[in-house]
């Protein structure tokens, strides 16, 4: 199993932050491997909402939906994928630190039944990425 644990301060306010990372539209702005993503399901974003992104992992281009499995405003967001590559859950936890905004993010992951991979090698691959996002995320709040 794959297991990536980041965190990052961001100089923003805490909701400004929450609504930007929890609207999948936004994706594509600060997490490298997105060209497109939206929300697919009907209504306000909460749990059972679902989303889709279309992307590259390692190489390779990938549709996965994802089923939204916290929302607690300006706290939690966790999804996990129902489709593609890899069986995924991230939860992103939130919290105010001397005006700043603090981001932790999971992530647990494992290939899907039938696929082949290194997940040595993913692990790293997806750990340098997940901090890229994190950096370009800080860059693009911060409006550096």
């Amino acid at each position: 199993m794959i297991q990536l644990d980041s965190t990052i301060i961001i100089y923003r306010p805490l909701a400004a932050v929450f609504d930007f990372i929890s609207s999948s539209a936004n994706d594509f702005e600060w997490q490298y491997g997105t060209l497109a993503a939206n929300q697919v399901s009907a209504g306000a974003t909460g749990v059972g909402s679902s989303f889709r992104s279309v992307g590259h992992l390692m190489g390779r281009r990938m549709i996965v939906t994802f089923e939204i499995t916290e929302y607690e405003a300006n706290r939690q967001f966790g999804f996990k994928s129902l489709s593609g590559p890899l069986e995924s859950h991230t939860l992103y936890t939130l919290e105010t630190t001397d005006g700043r905004t603090r981001i932790r993010i999971t992530t647990q992951a494992s290939p899907t039944a039938g696929k082949q991979v290194h997940e040595g090698m993913m692990e790293k691959y997806m750990q340098k990425e997940l901090k890229d996002n994190l950096a370009m995320l800080k860059s693009v709040l911060e409006g550096s």
